[in-house]
């Protein structure tokens, strides 16, 4: 069973930032492989150690992006490939799923994986726009993945409850970070990772049809959450302050 698992390097959520003059200030030096992508190659690497295959991995990035691919392979991932970005592109979900459907277009694979979204804007967007775009079966938000026969026995998270999807091949299925703890890379991992080989594609060479600016969706700025205004506390006897919140309950506008 062979799986290409959808990676991205994002800012770390936890490094400092701020909010100036409408733009957003982040640690340049503090970027991570997004967690639902470490999820989702973990989980591959699960089913790998226990029915055989191969997990490869696809990152869309600037040169910096390598270092999560390096993580990736240190976790275990058996190669990678980069596709290299200038770093000053403004691509949204559907820039992102139009690269990958590029690249993916002539490739085999029994199952794509990706992240059910990215730590930098949760927009969850990009792993169904990928499996509509190559025209594969998909389900989104799976917390477990097991080999049933020659398919994949996906447990998603639904909003009533837990649901068991068979998802045949090829599809794609988009991975919650609730499905496991992804592995920590041990030295011999890291040092291992060193000699995996990683294909690098210039997003130029790719049919992807996607231009720098050639997003959707536009940021026209960032600005602080703004402060809540303090409750109102009653003193008093039970009865009487029972009183004076419903009648703020009946009269008050947008209380509830």
């Amino acid at each position: 069973m062979k799986f290409i698992v959808c990676i991205k390097q994002v800012p770390d959520v936890n490094a400092p930032l701020q909010i100036k003059d409408g733009q957003l200030i982040q640690d340049a030096d503090r970027n991570i492989l997004n967690a639902y992508d470490a999820s989702a190659v973990e989980e591959a690497l699960v089913l790998q150690e226990a029915h055989g295959g191969e997990v490869d991995v696809v990152l869309i990035g600037p040169e910096k992006g390598k270092e999560a691919i390096r993580k990736a392979l240190a976790m275990g991932a058996d190669s990678g490939t980069h596709i290299l970005t200038g770093g000053n592109e403004n691509y949204d979900s559907y820039s992102y799923a139009k690269i990958l459907a590029a690249f993916l277009k002539d490739k085999q694979y029994d199952y794509v994986l990706c992240g059910k979204q990215s730590q930098d804007t949760d927009a969850g967007l990009t792993g169904s726009m990928l499996a509509e775009l190559l025209g594969l079966p998909f389900t989104t938000n799976a917390v477990g993945l097991s080999k049933d026969g020659e398919q994949l026995l996906v447990k998603r998270q639904g909003d009533a409850g837990q649901e068991m999807i068979l998802l045949p091949s090829p599809g794609l299925a988009t991975c919650s970070n609730d499905m496991n703890d992804p592995r920590i890379p041990s030295l011999k991992g890291i040092m291992q990772s060193k000699r995996k080989p990683v294909d690098t594609i210039p997003i130029t060479e790719l049919d992807a049809d996607v231009g720098p600016d050639d997003s959707k969706t536009k940021v026209t700025g960032y600005e602080e959450k703004p402060k809540r205004e303090p409750g109102k506390k009653y003193e008093g006897e039970p009865e009487e302050i029972a009183k004076q919140v419903a009648q703020l309950l009946d009269t008050a506008e947008n209380v509830i």
